[in-house]
């Protein structure tokens, strides 16, 4: 008998122990992450066919401020022109990504389209919102706006609190600028620090968002401002230096490409598909 209850058990003990681990790998196996084409559903258009962009490469991020044409500024261009460039980009396969896209891509290599561009615009002019928003939303496009702080609402050529809010939920990123563009080579530390943290929580408490990217006033900046801009939490920024953004620039001094209104389409098509163009200097 006692044999007999000693089988009964053992054969209860392996039953129970295989019975387990064999319900562990077929759980196992469920979990295991399949491995599907690359694919990023925040880039408009980005499909697992799209051809993607070898890691290390550098990128064309687009400098533009108003569009607004005068021929006495060189950094107004008029909505014709605009919409011309936009148009080539369209016709001709470009892609564009967003900040967040391009870090991911400098930082953690995560695959971005092979004719990546980023467009962005300094300062915040109102014209932003009345003239480039609607060429923007007619191609599906993606820009950013570092904007000055000081001007939301009180300046009637910069844009409003309720335009910025329209603009990034559409998915136009609004990114600092400083509070009274602030040239940040020209000031000291504590005000370096003060005027990117003021500016950063402003925005955050308007768009209810992060705000991680910045672009210098003036392109100006110094060591003790990239210091500043790390304790401050951003984790990216831009210089007015002409060229392509690459991860040899230094996260904090990428370059960006100047799109001036005598910029003939020519010279346009070059900028963006040339690393090594000469820019002309910029503002």
């Amino acid at each position: 008998m006692k044999k007999k209850l000693s089988f009964i058990f053992t054969f209860i003990f392996l039953l129970f122990t295989f019975g387990c681990s064999r319900t562990k790998t077929i759980t196992k196996e469920k979990a295991k992450p399949v491995m599907t084409s690359v694919e990023n559903s925040s880039i408009p258009g980005f499909k697992s066919t799209t051809v993607i962009k070898h890691y290390g490469r550098s990128i064309p991020v687009l400098s533009y401020h108003s569009i607004n044409y005068d021929k006495n500024n060189p950094i107004c261009i008029s909505v014709e022109k605009f919409k011309e460039q936009m148009k080539y980009l369209k016709n001709n396969g470009y892609y564009t990504i967003t900040l967040t896209n391009l870090y991911g891509y400098l930082m953690n290599n995560i695959p971005i389209p092979k004719k990546s561009v980023v467009i962005t615009f300094d300062d915040g002019y109102e014209n932003n919102y009345t003239a480039m928003f609607p060429v923007l939303k007619k191609y599906n496009f993606r820009a950013t706006i570092f904007v000055i702080t000081s001007f939301i609402d009180k300046n009637h050529t910069f844009m409003t609190s309720k335009q910025l809010l329209e603009m990034d939920k559409y998915g136009v990123d609004i990114e600092s600028h400083t509070v009274h563009h602030d040239n940040l080579a020209m000031i000291s530390n504590n005000k370096q620090l003060k005027t990117l943290i003021q500016s950063k929580q402003y925005l955050e408490k308007i768009l209810n968002k992060p705000i991680n990217f910045f672009a210098y006033p003036y392109g100006g900046y110094n060591k003790s401002a990239i210091e500043a801009l790390k304790k401050a939490g951003y984790k990216m920024a831009f210089t007015t230096e002409g060229g392509w953004s690459s991860k040899h620039n230094g996260v904090f001094s990428l370059h960006r490409v100047w799109v001036g209104h005598l910029d003939s389409m020519k010279v346009f098509k070059n900028k963006i598909s040339e690393p090594d163009y000469q820019l002309i200097d910029q503002l």
